[in-house]
């Protein structure tokens, strides 16, 4: 299997990129690919838009290439998708696109054409975290046959009905535009990082009242990490939101998901894995 590495949002450094060639390395039959394109900086970016459209679709429509693993997340997802929609080719259709923070946005869009295969995912900026050689070891595995480490709701009862997982931040923006799919009958699992509460609630107001999101089959909550301090303090906990705000939408909140911006972060194959 070879897998292509592009950054449609933020770079990482060549030393990152090592670690995890050492590591996909120690899987039989397994080469990673690391575009060029992820060590360069443009500002904010892993180089200016365009290059990395161009990236991506270089990757996805290369036919020696079965999976996209995004290195990181960030910013800039999003704007590169107009850019690649129409240019990917039956062979980018048939891949495995993998990752989860910002490029949620690319797996939402290509979730909605229904191209290849999007999974939520550790990445290998993931190695920059406490314990995220495991991590990464977890996609690594779920790429070559391991399902250890999917999402453990997602083996239970709760993986009768198709699921997508989506940061919070990334499902309000793709709200209201066409790069959000159909999500009818589908449990969504959301997470978020680095927010006040108050912005949590705002998010998930919109969620609640989004018209494109009627007909879900429930949502479950992964982890809310590094949340910021609000003034005056906010006195309403994720507990007693969530729930109002499924009431809201008109459907069940299933509980907790195994997922977040760490990493004990599971897998979320989108669909029915």
């Amino acid at each position: 299997m070879r897998i292509g590495v592009v950054a449609p949002a933020r770079p990482i450094d060549r030393a990152l990129a090592a670690r995890c060639h050492a590591i996909a390395a120690s899987y039989p039959g397994v080469e990673l690919v690391v575009s060029p394109q992820c060590f360069l900086s443009d500002g904010h970016f892993a180089g200016p838009d365009a290059l990395r459209a161009e990236a991506f679709i270089a990757m996805a429509n290369d036919p020696s290439i079965d999976a996209i693993w995004c290195a990181r997340g960030g910013y800039g997802s999003n704007r590169i998708l107009a850019m690649v929609q129409n240019r990917l080719s039956a062979v980018a259709a048939a891949k495995t696109y993998v990752g989860y923070s910002d490029f949620g946005f690319v797996l939402g869009a290509m979730y909605a054409r229904r191209l290849g295969k999007c999974v939520h995912a550790p990445m290998p900026g993931d190695l920059a975290r406490d314990g995220g050689e495991a991590a990464v070891r977890r996609t690594l595995g779920w790429l070559t046959g391991d399902r250890q480490g999917v999402e453990p709701g997602l083996a239970s009862g709760l993986g009768t009905r198709p699921a997508v997982a989506f940061n919070l931040a990334i499902l309000a923006s793709l709200i209201g535009t066409p790069w959000l799919p159909d999500l009818a009958d589908h449990v969504l699992l959301i997470e978020d990082v680095s927010e006040p509460l108050y912005r949590i609630d705002r998010m998930l107001s919109q969620m609640a009242h989004a018209t494109q999101l009627k007909g879900l089959a429930g949502v479950r909550l992964g982890r809310v990490n590094d949340v910021q301090p609000n003034a005056p303090p906010w006195r309403e906990s994720l507990a007693v939101m969530l729930p109002r705000w499924c009431g809201e939408l008109g459907v069940p909140f299933l509980g907790a998901a195994d997922i977040g911006h760490d990493a004990a972060n599971k897998v979320v194959p989108f669909g029915l894995g």
